[in-house]
């Protein structure tokens, strides 16, 4: 699913949702400008998917026409064959880092992030009979799936065989934290590129 189709299925949700949504807060939700806003919500009222009134006291109301609730329903179909698709692709990568990681030896995992890939990977771990030996995250996050979240100075204590890193968007950080931490590079796993 391109950005295009993800953009207009928030805003087809968010209409349904509430009709009397201003275009500022859909802005902030869609992370783009105001004028870029107004542009997406004339072009969808355009395709007929969605109805622009204007209520008393120059307030602007949007409803959903059937044409729009097809949409969204096809979009939203897209977008869950999307999720499934990069949820498959990320295992796949996970499996495949940590399998090259068991026939170098690696036993004792370290999880150094506490997003959805965080998850995935305390996942692939289980099934590979690895063991984690903790989360790592220098966030506000106390404790992640059960487990205590730590601060990375603990890696200074703690005795692992590597370092899985599961922030994608903060990995460069990440990797620059582990080399203040003395963690060689050789001990640092980074998911395999996309298969």
């Amino acid at each position: 699913m391109d950005l295009q189709g993800q953009r207009d299925l928030l805003l087809l949700t968010e209409v349904e949702r509430n009709g009397a949504v201003t275009q500022r807060s859909l802005a902030t939700k869609l992370g783009v400008a105001l004028g870029l806003t107004n542009l997406y919500l004339k072009r969808l009222a355009r395709k007929g998917y969605i109805k622009i009134t204007t209520i008393p006291s120059q307030r602007v109301r949007y409803l959903l026409t059937p044409q729009g609730f097809a949409e969204k329903s096809r979009l939203t179909y897209l977008y869950m064959q999307y999720s499934l698709s990069h949820y498959r692709d990320m295992r796949a990568r996970l499996r495949t880092t940590l399998s090259l990681a068991v026939q170098r030896g690696v036993k004792r995992v370290v999880i150094y992030g506490t997003g959805e890939l965080a998850e995935m990977a305390y996942l692939s771990l289980r099934e590979m009979q690895l063991t984690l030996v903790g989360f790592v995250d220098d966030g506000q996050q106390e404790s992640f799936l059960s487990y205590p979240v730590w601060r990375s100075q603990v890696l200074d204590q703690w005795e692992f065989d590597a370092v899985l890193l599961a922030d994608l968007e903060e990995s460069s950080r990440c990797r620059e934290e582990l080399g203040r931490r003395h963690v060689p590079d050789e001990k640092i796993l980074a998911l395999s590129p996309s298969i």
